[in-house]
């Protein structure tokens, strides 16, 4: 089973992929988001289509309490009518401190310095470590995942 992993931010979209057989998240390009406008519904929703996505992980931004802030409810809207375009499940992942493991992962990458400190990649590792996660609890006999 495809899914497709979502890092939503307020100026990228990380986007990861799983493998077909659900083992394994990779990078997709990150989409950019234009301050003030709408989500990039449908460029998302012409992805998961491209690659027959099942399901949609989205990384959830709780607070460092596991208590949800405006921002937690924005990203669970988008999640949904994501998932309502595509006609797919939505999982949401507590996201907490992903961005961190994402830019060690990155800087740990041998790339050129430059190359390390493009944001692009920091989101796109982000998705990984979102959908990855995702994909080993449903590997650990925990399917459905659909919580927090």
């Amino acid at each position: 089973m495809r899914a497709l992993g979502v890092d939503f931010g307020q100026v990228r979209v990380g986007l990861s992929l799983s493998d077909e057989t659900g083992t394994l998240a990779s990078p997709l390009p990150t989409l950019r988001r234009r301050r003030g406008k709408r989500p990039p519904l449908k460029a998302m929703e012409e992805l998961g289509r491209a690659h027959g996505v099942e399901a949609v992980v989205f990384g959830l931004p709780l607070e460092l309490d596991g208590s949800e802030s405006e921002w937690t409810r924005e990203v669970r809207q988008v999640g949904e009518a994501l998932g309502r375009r595509l006609d797919v499940p939505v999982h949401f992942v507590d996201e907490r401190l992903t961005s961190v493991r994402a830019e060690r992962m990155v800087r740990s990458s041998g790339l050129s310095r430059s190359r390390r400190e493009e944001k692009e990649r920091v989101d796109a590792g982000a998705a990984v470590l979102i959908l990855q996660q995702w994909l080993d609890q449903q590997d650990g006999g925990n399917p459905g995942g659909s919580a927090p």
